[in-house]
């Protein structure tokens, strides 16, 4: 097995993981910002719970909810699929993990949007839908996208919830972290010196993209 297989791997599950985390925290943010949800605090202090939680706690939640003697897992049996143990498992793992900070960067970045600047465009005949998305996601798009490269290294990083649901399978779970603990523990020093490596190159270019859309919000502001 190459030694790169595990930064393809984890690059891979950090993207899906993105994208889903950029999709529901944005959905679930704009939700929470423009309705009046009953029990609101209770639902956010669920979505804030892998954020507090261990992350081998949120990983053994999640091996109940999908091994095969939960409901969830039973039906997934049935349709022939299997989540634990496989890199869709992994996807899972550092989407939960990563959806808290997305979540937090999208509510932060709708809500510092002007008021007057939606009403002036609603007082102009836009709908809410053309106002969402002419005016309060331009404007919060540098927070976003804070939050979307903040989920990416959560993802990226994540190794406890990943180990405990989708386990540390050489070129199937296999991820970064894992790898490099895998290394570690073997005396493999080489190794895990370029996946140290590796991994550093990654953060300080996610640090750097962070650093600029957080002055290109305050500049925006």
């Amino acid at each position: 097995m190459s030694i790169f297989s595990p930064v393809v791997l984890s690059l891979r599950v950090a993207i899906l993981a993105t994208v889903l985390t950029l999709v529901a925290g944005l959905g679930l943010a704009r939700l929470f910002a423009s309705r009046t949800i009953p029990l609101r605090r209770v639902w956010e202090a669920i979505i804030l719970l892998p954020m507090v939680f261990p992350p081998t706690i949120t990983g053994y939640l999640l091996l109940v909810l999908f091994g095969r003697r939960s409901p969830v897992g039973a039906l997934l049996s049935q349709l022939g699929l299997s989540v634990v143990f496989t890199w869709v498992a992994a996807v899972i793992a550092s989407f939960v993990v990563s959806l808290p900070l997305m979540f937090q960067n999208c509510k932060a970045a709708l809500s510092s949007v002007d008021p007057q600047l939606e009403n002036a465009a609603r007082t102009l005949g836009l709908v809410e839908r053309r106002v969402f998305l002419r005016v309060t996601l331009p404007l919060a798009t540098p927070g976003i996208l804070s939050g979307t490269a903040l989920s990416f290294a959560r993802a990226l990083g994540e190794f406890g919830a990943t180990l405990m649901v989708a386990g540390n399978i050489p070129g199937r779970t296999q991820t970064i972290p894992l790898a490099l603990y895998s290394a570690v523990e073997s005396g493999r020093n080489v190794e895990a010196n370029i996946l140290l490596g590796v991994t550093v190159a990654l953060s300080f270019g996610l640090v750097a993209v962070v650093s600029i859309y957080e002055r290109r919000g305050r500049a925006r502001r």
